[in-house]
């Protein structure tokens, strides 16, 4: 049999399949239905022991009063002197530092808060932009139940219909402190971003 017989019968032997496709093993694993279902939890609950279980720290606040008051307390607790934030929302009430470098903790907010596997979702078009959130420390992000979602599509669909046709020209997802078990197999946190992040989570208005 020559090349160009043997090749022929390899072509259609490819069109009989295409004709005829075998049906998807996991016909409800593609498309627009979710492979994971909403669980029967508010979102805020679940997003909290997600959060947790990946050595993120989490608290509650039932309005702007109270966020201000746990921060502060917080910082005076743990003895920080330097706290970077450059968001407007935030700067005035915690930030006594322009230093990014050489600070014990940055304050930012974020775009959106993934329940289902305690990701925090942010973007380069945040005030505080790609680095502040991890090239501190510790990281303090603030967030308000109205920017929760269950699942990552979620995230990221919501996203796209925030910015359009302009999306950001990075966005992370960070699951709790910055961590690897490469060393040895020993789990080390802080290798490449913050030791430690807390989540402040807002009982509060839209975005």
């Amino acid at each position: 049999m020559g090349t160009s017989t043997a090749k022929e019968n390899i072509l259609k032997r490819i069109r009989q399949a295409l004709s005829n496709p075998v049906p998807l093993p996991f016909p409800h694993s593609e498309g627009a239905a979710s492979v994971f279902h909403p669980a029967a939890d508010d979102l805020e609950i679940l997003f909290a022991e997600e959060f947790t279980k990946l050595q993120g720290k989490f608290a509650f606040c039932v309005n702007e009063q109270d966020l201000h008051q746990q921060i502060n307390q917080l910082i005076a607790t743990k003895e920080w002197s330097k706290i970077y934030c450059n968001e407007d929302q935030w700067n005035l009430s915690f930030s006594n530092t322009i230093n990014l470098p050489g600070c014990d903790a940055s304050i930012t907010g974020c775009e959106y808060l993934v329940a289902r596997t305690g990701t925090i979702v942010m973007s380069a078009a945040q005030q505080s932009g790609r680095t502040v959130s991890v090239y501190a420390p510790i990281h303090i992000c603030i967030a308000y139940t109205s920017q929760l979602v269950y699942d990552l599509k979620d995230a990221i669909q919501s996203i796209k219909d925030k910015y359009g046709n302009h999306m950001p020209s990075l966005i992370t997802f960070a699951s709790g402190p910055s961590r690897t078990a490469d060393i040895e197999k020993t789990l080390v946190t802080g290798v490449h971003g913050p030791k430690e992040v807390y989540l402040f989570l807002v009982e509060s208005a839209a975005i």
